[in-house]
């Protein structure tokens, strides 16, 4: 066995079984590790692939962004998890038989799957060849130029899910006493101050 085989073979290992755990495990911290994990052991599989770029952007993007905002959230939304895996495990015979249709669906299509006689020169219309451009390059030309639009639509609808989740994150609590900047710019001197006269060898 090689050294890229046994390398391939190890990340794949790793990314399944940090898939599975994200889904068993009981605490919701340990399963945004394991997401961690299974990110890493992705970019792994990718720099395995030749696309460093898209390796180095799943290590900075989802580990270093999107996992730290998972593990807020699982934080600020103070979930009852054990009520909620009870209502889960209602709707557990159901999930299973989707999970089941789904496998068959991707066994179906991996079984059938022929490459096409003109797909090696449709994919090398669409980028250069890696011998005349490197991977990033090739990469940042596809998407600053010529889905550029696209690529702009695709950050937009990440901000809109981020003001989602900041919005449903938002709770008012009428426990805490909140700063009123207004209501203290439009205070009334005279009402908020009052003069007492104390007299000498007397408290308040």
């Amino acid at each position: 066995m090689t050294v890229f085989s046994f390398a391939f073979y190890m990340f794949a290992v790793i990314t399944v079984t940090a898939g599975l755990m994200v889904t068993l495990s009981r605490n919701p911290v340990h399963s945004v590790l394991w997401l961690i994990l299974a990110f890493l052991s992705t970019s792994g599989l990718f720099v395995l692939l030749g696309a460093e770029f898209v390796a180095m952007l799943l290590v900075i993007v989802y580990v270093g962004a999107v996992a730290v905002l998972f593990l807020f959230v699982v934080m600020m939304l103070d979930i009852d998890f054990a009520a909620l895996k009870g209502e889960l495990a209602r709707y557990m015979p159901l999930g299973l038989l989707i999970g089941v249709v789904l496998l068959m669906q991707v066994a179906i299509g991996v079984g059938v799957w022929q490459v096409a006689d003109g797909a090696e020169g449709l994919r090398q219309a669409v980028a250069p060849a890696p011998s005349e451009i490197e991977n990033t390059r090739a990469l940042g030309m596809l998407i600053y130029d010529r889905y550029f639009l696209l690529f702009q639509l695709a950050g937009l609808i990440l901000l809109v899910a981020m003001i989602g989740a900041i919005v449903l994150t938002l709770r008012h609590r009428k426990d805490v006493k909140r700063q009123n900047v207004l209501q203290q710019m439009w205070r009334d001197p005279a009402k908020a101050m009052e003069l007492k006269d104390v007299k000498p060898g007397q408290g308040l």
